[in-house]
């Protein structure tokens, strides 16, 4: 059984990728910038806030493909400035402290749309 879950974004068939699939018991969930519902950037500047929107739009992939946070079992956490991991990890131990899945924290140079890709609008 293979399920793919939209998030709404105009590029998902532009370029060809799912906000989450599920295959079989498994529940992948791509990564994701901190988007309102509205198509801004949520938090400008707050890596705790990003984080926190990042996470929920993951949890909500996660109950459209029929699962749920319970379930993740790794983690994996993005940053373009690593010195500011503690506020993403609070945001992170907030939703995982008992679950407690592998995790990586990991600098990255840029994102593909720094701004946050505030040019389209979700669907839900």
């Amino acid at each position: 059984m293979r399920q793919t879950v939209g998030s709404g974004s105009p590029l998902e068939p532009q370029i060809g990728f799912s906000r989450a699939v599920r295959a079989g018991g498994h529940v992948a969930v791509a990564g994701t910038a901190p988007i309102g519902d509205d198509g801004s950037t949520v938090g400008p500047g707050d890596v705790y806030a990003q984080t926190v929107r990042c996470l929920d739009i993951a949890g909500t992939a996660l109950q459209d493909a029929g699962a749920s946070i319970e379930d993740v079992v790794r983690t994996r956490i993005m940053l373009t400035d690593v010195t500011q991991w503690k506020e993403a990890a609070r945001a992170h131990g907030e939703r995982f402290s008992s679950i407690r899945p592998a995790c990586t924290f990991v600098e990255v140079s840029r994102f593909i749309d720094p701004t946050g890709s505030s040019r389209w609008r979700s669907t839900r």
